[in-house]
């Protein structure tokens, strides 16, 4: 836990980054909401840079990948684990600098692999990589655990010349320990915060990743979702968030919860970033066999970014219990449909998704099942060396270390996971059709198809809620399930802010659709140009802005 005088320390340096060449000065307290002091941050020379910016930055050689690796850890070791203490990396990669500056010699001798090439990117900290990096989803249980290999999407990072720069903090085991847990929290990395308001959740479980994309610790960052884990906490720091169609990006090497949902996905300040991310992350693995499902070739995503790309578009809202449950959220969502059908899309409204809130016991069965059977299976495969080699053993390891493992909240959904019996069993085959059914034929896919919808649209969910250590996080509503128990794409972008704390705008669409939410997210993106960066205040007040 952060203590209030780490809270409430201020002082920030530029370090790396002065070293590396960026614009500096001391930062001094300035006033704030409530009496409590608001950090001034340095100047960044990175703030807000794009792929195609620091590209650029390094063709002109203005930057190297290595200087760009320099301003970033100087950028996290000054308002990470001090200044305004977002906790949203868990470490950085040793090897990153060396790294970079082997990109930047290929570079000089046969020129870039593409948009990616010397690129500094944070990565989950459930996402596996076989180097001097540890892979822990949070938990001090897989301390010592040893990756023989490399998630795929890994893999796919470092082919397209990517310098992993550092693990992303998280909900300890991806939101799915406790049923009264505190987004963002893990034993490891502490709670991670809000970057635009302190004392605000991020939302999770990809909450370090959207924190320290949001700060600009990285231009890019891999999140995973299960139900709701790369929109909200992209939503909840103004970021583009890609949850893809189950299958177009392998999960082998990922800590998993549950094989019928889980996935990985782009989070990033711009949906030409997200775009540039996700045509690097998909690829037919051997070792997932959803990906056989998907198209056989990857597309090239940015050829979507279409400014006009709302014209004649048909956009569905999905009102029935997808909206009202946050007044100003909604304000914020219909001011974004009024600015999609003056560019030209056709907004039919209302288009509701049948079946909502009728298959929410089968989806928690469904993950309770397969997080058992798959969590063991990780660990056989991906952590040689942990002390724990069933999930079972985490259980044990956490009462054994409650005061640092469950200081704040307990494990309920281990021990109802623990206690499930085998993927044969009638009640999880029952509640898996269950599923694919309400979800998805007669969910998501039936609305699509009724009113021949390029994609749904509704509020991604409300604006980060306090962090509470006592009653956990308090989440009024939100739009991810649908497409997380279809297994269908869902992209979230800016909409707006509520008292300076962003909104996003989820477009669902049908399978293997990415592309097309790619042009509708990039059209409204470039028409609404909503984004601003986070301020790091204290707290939220009237004044924080609207």
């Amino acid at each position: 836990m952060i203590n209030r005088r780490e809270f409430l320390e201020v002082g920030v340096t530029a370090g790396l980054a002065c070293a590396a060449g960026a614009a500096c000065r001391t930062a001094t307290p300035a006033a704030g909401p409530r009496g409590l002091a608001a950090p001034t941050i340095a100047p960044f020379a990175l703030q807000e840079a794009t792929l195609a910016d620091l590209q650029a930055g390094m063709r002109s050689g203005r930057y190297t990948a290595r200087t760009l690796c320099e301003y970033y850890l100087g950028r996290i070791e000054d308002l990470d684990g001090r200044g305004p203490a977002l906790h949203s990396v868990i470490e950085v990669n040793p090897d990153a600098p060396r790294i970079a500056q082997e990109l930047d010699a290929e570079r000089k001798a046969k020129g870039p692999r593409g948009p990616l090439h010397g690129i500094p990117v944070l990565v989950k900290d459930n996402v596996a990589t076989a180097d001097r990096m540890a892979t822990t989803a949070g938990s001090l249980a897989l301390l010592g655990a040893k990756p023989p290999v490399d998630a795929f999407v890994v893999q796919r990072l470092r082919a397209a010349g990517a310098v992993l720069l550092g693990k992303a903090n998280l909900s300890e085991w991806a939101n799915f320990r406790s049923s009264n847990s505190s987004s963002g929290w893990s034993a490891r990395g502490g709670q991670c915060r809000n970057p635009y308001a302190l004392d605000r959740s991020p939302c999770g479980s990809s909450s370090g990743t959207a924190a320290g994309i949001a700060a600009n610790f990285a231009a890019v960052g891999v999140g995973t979702e299960t139900d709701g884990s790369i929109v909200c906490p992209s939503s909840a720091c103004s970021l583009v968030g890609i949850k893809p169609t189950l299958g177009l990006v392998s999960r082998s090497g990922i800590v998993p919860i549950a094989h019928s949902q889980d996935t990985a996905g782009p989070m990033a300040r711009t949906v030409s970033d997200a775009a540039i991310l996700l045509g690097a992350l998909a690829g037919a693995d051997a070792r997932d066999a959803a990906t056989a499902a998907a198209p056989p070739s990857v597309p090239d995503y940015t050829r979507f970014l279409d400014p006009k790309g709302l014209e004649g578009a048909r956009i569905g809202v999905a009102r029935t219990k997808l909206f009202g449950y946050h007044l100003a959220t909604d304000a914020v969502v219909n001011r974004a449909l009024e600015l999609m059908r003056h560019a030209g899309a056709v907004i039919v409204d209302p288009a509701d998704i049948p079946h909502l809130g009728e298959y929410d016991d089968a989806e928690l069965t469904v993950l309770l099942y397969e997080f058992k059977a798959d969590l063991n299976r990780y660990l056989a495969e991906f952590a040689p060396g942990a002390a724990v080699k069933t999930l079972q053993d985490v259980i044990d390891f956490n009462e054994r270390n409650r005061d640092r493992e469950m200081p704040y909240f307990g494990q309920d959904l281990f021990v109802k996971a623990q206690e499930k019996g085998p993927l044969t069993d009638q009640a999880y085959r029952d509640a898996l059709d269950k599923c694919g059914k309400l979800g998805g034929e007669e969910g998501l896919k039936a609305v699509l198809q009724q009113h021949k919808l390029d994609a749904v649209v509704a509020p991604t969910g409300n604006p980060a809620w306090p962090i509470d250590f006592i009653d956990g996080d308090h989440f009024l509503g939100g739009s991810s399930t649908p497409a997380a128990v279809a297994g269908f794409p869902h992209v979230t972008v800016p909409a707006g802010y509520v008292l300076g704390l962003p909104v996003g705008l989820s477009f669902i669409g049908a399978p293997w659709s990415e592309g097309t939410l790619v042009k509708l997210a990039y059209a409204y993106e470039q028409a609404s140009a909503l984004r601003r960066p986070p301020r790091f205040l204290p707290t939220v007040t009237a004044s924080t802005g609207g």
